[in-house]
């Protein structure tokens, strides 16, 4: 199981309550400060995957499709 959050850090020391299912395990903890890059990522990944993303990536490419084979 794998349970991610994020937490805003205001001072040296950080909490975690954890879900009941990970009573008695092991886990690792990572700490990652560069939220903003992984949210990018993850954002990236969804609109690989968003209908009207991918029918506005068409358009564009429908637009160029004339001149790909142009010189210059």
């Amino acid at each position: 199981m794998v349970y991610s959050q994020q937490y805003k850090v205001t001072d040296t020391q950080l909490i975690i309550t954890l879900p009941p299912a990970f009573k008695n395990k092991q886990v690792r903890v990572t700490i990652d400060d560069k939220v903003r890059e992984n949210n990018k990522i993850a954002m990236m990944k969804l609109a690989a995957k968003d209908p009207l993303f991918l029918s506005d990536m068409k358009e564009v490419n429908n637009d160029f499709e004339g001149i790909d084979h142009e010189t210059v």
